[in-house]
């Protein structure tokens, strides 16, 4: 396996294995790997002749007042789950080498990026479209894997990929949680003991709600008040935004007689997590 740095050293590793007529799978990461990430360099290992992970914490899709400085960065760690899981080569670029100096081209999606996630973080999404047709096009993936608990991310990637005509393909991968139920989430680590605990309210009342869903509810309104009923009897937790939209364009929905995704945003303490769950009739 190799940590390559710079964007010229992985397209000539590109390029061979091109040349070749071998497959490439793209993970786009910003680090501090967990085992939601393993499942996705799995995937990809298992579909294609060769796996990048790219560990960059993209500074472009934080505000001024979010946890660049602070995020999580473990890179002798993030090596070894990535060697032991058929990783070829991490792409571990500084910031200087993917925004240079004159860098003041970004890729702006609309539609889906002005709501939910993009209602509370405006200029994060323009960040992440932007970084990762960069990858894309450096990495010149035939597939690229994301997770999804960033649910969002996934459909705002895919309408770009779609109106851009960029030869790839997107594959979402389940998320994957812990035994008693929290997503997997790089940002757990900020959470002390006590937090951790209330962060369980998270997946539980994502649970009540889609039971309430295949008990046959299909009111927005009444099992967003589930969930907030829930979400509030923990003093812990704080909502951000309990919403529920549809699967493909992310609007909010009157009545659920289609797919349709629950995501919720919620501070637990200073620590803002999210999930999700994706439902549609059988």
């Amino acid at each position: 396996m190799q940590t390559l740095e710079t964007i010229e050293a992985v397209r000539k590793q590109v390029n061979l294995w091109r040349q070749a007529g071998e497959t490439i799978g793209l993970v786009p990461t910003m680090g501090a790997l967990h085992a939601g990430h393993q499942s996705l360099i799995e995937r990809a290992a298992e579909e294609n002749d060769h796996v990048i992970v790219s560990i960059f914490v993209n500074p472009t899709q934080f505000a001024p007042n979010e946890d660049l400085t602070s995020y999580p960065r473990k890179l002798e760690e993030d090596q070894a789950l990535c060697a032991k899981a058929g990783v070829e080569v991490i792409f571990h670029p500084e910031p200087q080498e993917m925004y240079p100096s004159g860098f003041d081209t970004f890729v702006e999606v609309h539609g889906t990026t002005e709501v939910l996630e993009g209602a509370s973080r405006p200029t994060h999404f323009r960040g992440v479209t932007t970084i990762v047709l960069k990858l894309l096009q450096i990495a010149q993936p035939d597939r690229v894997y994301f997770g999804q608990k960033d649910a969002q991310q996934v459909a705002v990637i895919q309408q770009m990929v779609r109106d851009l005509n960029v030869p790839v393909e997107i594959i979402a991968c389940p998320i994957i949680r812990e035994a008693d139920g929290l997503a997997k989430s790089s940002r757990n680590v900020y959470l002390n003991p006590a937090e951790r605990k209330a962060a369980l309210v998270l997946s539980r009342a994502l649970n009540l709600a889609r039971q309430r869903l295949n008990a046959g509810t299909r009111e927005p309104k009444e099992l967003i008040q589930l969930i907030i009923e829930e979400i509030s009897k923990e003093s812990l937790a704080r909502i951000d935004y309990v919403e529920i939209v549809d699967q493909k364009t992310l609007q909010k929905v009157e009545t659920i007689n289609a797919a349709i995704l629950v995501p919720i945003a919620i501070y637990i303490g200073n620590t803002r997590l999210i999930d999700n769950f994706y439902w549609e009739a059988k």
